[in-house]
């Protein structure tokens, strides 16, 4: 089951379930007077936005604003580091304490305003009514098997967590099952969530992890999987990990963290290195033996997966969110307790990405970019390595032109998974590679990949722009493909999403680089003069941005919008080279491709600037606030979500540090040069005329801490001059996305939806 997002993990998960929750899945992320960069102009005159008011009609703001429209206050202080001899103001440092009462006023006080403005705007009665029915889909996620046993999550479409349901049988998982763990039940405020299941190879254990208030810390706790019973244990506290069960079936392998008190998702302190631990089930947490830990560097992440046959703990090593990784290998001695013998280092210096694959006897499959960009399939025999101390790669499966996304043993062979042009296509190979079978399957993204060495049965799920998870069975000796369309019992009034067309069109960056994008409109939308459009883009830690489920995008189409997902360097749909020119050094390339394919768009008659809105979560919100500072002009509205915006101290807090693989480190002065230039927060510019302006963040996000986005909002609100609108919406009790409640999506999409329109000039 997928447990984070790649912002933080670069590794697959190895069985993923989550494909049912439908939120974004992200994932996983450039000075000026008001931001950061001291200079006469950070003086504060007075003047600017907390002391403008205008009329609706002059300004453009909804009737409710007609007498109002000041920005509620925000202290400025003065705040000044000196880095690398740089006078740098932080006039809103202050706004870093999440639990100071300033700071919770202050948020109130944004959000009451903000709540206002969205619900005047005259469509918003219509996108929370449509987001609604969105939500109210009935789906499920992609199932896996594990002891002989099926596993699915579900979603009625009234709940607002997906609950586990198990069954002795695929037929009798199609037809119900029984209910194994409903999150529902966590918390009467429907905030807590699942976060990871796994089940013990004899079948008699499962451990879950349930998250707070969306945040990523998560506590294991046990049930019987027979009778759904909590099994008396230790509460395991525990960060982007989730139990990997050992052959003894009474311990698991996971990842610690040093935390002081109960994590509750709202602490903003730097993480310490993480720690391998096994826990013995019936022991204290405090007794759980140490397997790995590298005090010496406390940027060392990592995860450890068993092999289907339960011969090796195979653990990567890979410094904070790299895209290169060690590789160590611990055989299992087998007993009573299952305990480790001395690592094979087969990867001792993180030279290239490797990730396994599979294995067979005393040979691991496994996929990497060694040597090949697009990626490879390579086996290595560890009684060999152990011989020589020399790794002997053996080609299973060359680079293609295509980008090799994922590769799963399954049955006697291999569930490869590549991106052509950004696009998923699915292939079964023999274990010598030399056969290659196609899966029949099509969709915009493969939102999970289930199957075990030896099983006859693997399970895929895929989505599109308007539909979530479909499942297929496929048989692993022939690659024949069995739609499970049953595991989702359609409702009643459930909602149509429009049919929709899409294109392939390419930008050229400032550079010459072509940059691809996807153009996505309703089926029977107004084609015959630009339109109003949404371009959504991330750009960053090699995930690759597709055309896949987002609940939003049913609701902008339903709408009469247009959609566009950018294809930007930074991400992973093209391989190793198209990811290295998007990060550190090469970081603004990505914002050069993002406003690329806004101006190609307008180029093309596609759109106007008036009718653009930018989106992005994350690291797609640092993109928004890059281009929003960098570009001004180049749209009507901007909506930065959860984004990472002070890129001089995004280091310091939770897992910021694991980050510096693509933003670089703040401290090194050569890097410190390169984030400022960039810095949204630092770049903001006293007397600019910023567009409307929506930034989304929650109060319980601990991986981009709301600092980010409470800092960039006041600053711009400082700045501001222009007529438009500088917003902030805050969520309670939610973290950077996951787990969030289903009723909490539908009202926050459909106030950035309602925003977007607005702006836009769309009318649904």
């Amino acid at each position: 089951m997928q447990t984070v997002s790649k912002l933080c993990r670069p590794h697959r998960p190895k069985r993923c379930m989550a494909a049912a929750s439908v939120g974004n899945r992200a994932p996983p992320h450039g000075g000026g007077a008001s931001g950061g960069v001291l200079s006469s102009a950070s003086d504060d005159d007075g003047g600017g936005s907390q002391a403008r008011c205008a009329s609706s009609l002059e300004k453009g703001w909804p009737v409710a604003f007609s007498s109002v429209t000041r920005f509620p206050e925000t202290r400025r202080d003065d705040v000044v580091d000196v880095l690398h001899g740089r006078s740098i103001a932080d006039p809103y440092r202050w706004l870093e304490d999440p639990d100071s009462a300033e700071t919770a006023d202050w948020v109130k006080r944004q959000n009451e305003f903000t709540a206002a403005y969205l619900e005047s705007l005259p469509d918003r009665p219509w996108f929370l009514e449509t987001m609604q029915r969105v939500m109210r889909q009935p789906r499920a996620g992609v199932p896996f098997k594990r002891a002989e046993h099926y596993f699915v999550s579900r979603n009625d479409g009234t709940q607002n967590q997906d609950v586990i349901f198990v069954a002795s049988s695929l037929q009798e998982l199609l037809t119900g099952g029984r209910v194994l763990v409903d999150p529902n039940t966590f918390s009467p405020d429907g905030t807590s969530s699942l976060t990871s299941l796994t089940v013990s190879g004899n079948g008699l254990l499962v451990a879950h992890g349930i998250s707070e208030a969306g945040s990523d810390w998560t506590a294991f706790r046990l049930l019987s999987l027979a009778s759904g019973d909590e099994v008396d244990d230790a509460l395991i506290q525990t960060k982007f990990s989730e139990a990997e069960w050992l052959p003894d079936h009474r311990s698991y392998v996971y990842t610690y963290f040093d935390h002081e008190g109960h994590p509750d998702g709202t602490q903003t302190a730097a993480l310490s290195g993480p720690k391998l631990r096994v826990h013995r089930v019936g022991e204290s947490q405090d007794h759980d033996e140490l397997i790995m830990e590298f005090p010496e560097n406390d940027q060392l992440m990592f995860w450890a997966e068993m092999t289907d046959d339960d011969r090796y703990l195979v653990v990567s090593i890979v410094e904070g969110t790299e895209n290169k990784n060690r590789l160590w290998v611990y055989p299992i001695i087998s007993g009573e307790r299952s305990e480790f013998d001395t690592p094979i280092k087969i990867i001792d210096e993180a030279v290239a990405e490797f990730t396994l694959a599979g294995s067979n006897a005393t040979t691991l499959y496994l996929r990497t970019d060694l040597q090949a960009e697009a990626g490879r399939l390579v086996a290595v025999d560890l009684e060999s390595f152990g011989d020589s101390g020399q790794v002997r790669w053996q080609e299973v499966v060359a680079e293609s032109e295509d980008t090799l996304l994922d590769a799963r043993a399954a049955g006697d062979g291999f569930v490869l998974v590549y991106l052509a042009d950004a696009q998923p296509r699915v292939v079964r190979v023999s274990l010598d590679g030399l056969l290659t079978q196609d899966v029949g399957v099509a969709g915009g993204a493969v939102v999970g990949l289930n199957a075990r060495r030896g099983d006859g049965e693997a399970f895929l799920g895929l989505s599109s722009v308007t539909s979530p998870t479909h499942s297929y069975l496929i048989e692993t000796s022939s690659a024949a493909v069995t739609s499970l369309a049953d595991l989702v019992q359609p409702a009643d009034d459930a909602f149509a999403a429009p049919q929709t067309v899409m294109e392939r069109r390419t930008a050229i960056s400032k550079d010459g680089t072509p940059v691809p994008y996807f153009l996505i409109a309703s089926a029977d939308a107004d084609w015959t003069g630009p339109q109003p459009t949404l371009l959504y883009g991330y750009g960053g830690f090699k995930i690759p941005v597709l055309a896949d489920y987002r609940p939003g995008w049913s609701g902008w189409l339903a709408a009469g919008g247009l959609l566009v997902i950018a294809n930007l360097r930074g991400g992973g749909e093209f391989g190793t080279a198209w990811y290295e020119a998007g990060r550190l050094a090469r970081k603004q390339n990505v914002f050069d491709d993002y406003i690329a394919v806004a101006e190609h768009l307008k180029q093309t008659g596609v759109t106007t600037t008036q009718q653009l809105a930018l989106h992005g979560r994350s690291n797609g919100g640092l993109l928004v606030g890059a281009a929003l500072t960098q570009r001004p002009d180049l749209a009507a509205a901007a909506l930065p979500a959860v984004g990472v915006l002070d890129l001089l101290r995004f280091h310091l807090f939770t897992i910021g540090a694991a980050w510096i693989s693509d933003y670089g480190n703040p401290d090194d002065p050569g890097q410190f040069a390169q984030a400022l230039a960039y810095s949204p927060l630092h770049n903001v510019r006293h007397g600019s005329s910023y567009p409307a302006t929506l930034v989304l963040t929650s109060d319980h996000d601990d991986r981009v801490v709301p600092l980010h986005s409470h800092k960039f909002t006041a600053a711009l609100q400082h700045a501001q001059t222009g007529d438009q609108p500088i917003l902030t919406r805050i969520e309670v009790s939610t973290g950077h996305g996951i787990g969030k409640p289903t009723f909490l999506m539908a009202a926050e999409w459909a106030d950035l939806l309602a925003f977007a329109a607005h702006q836009t000039g769309l009318r649904p």
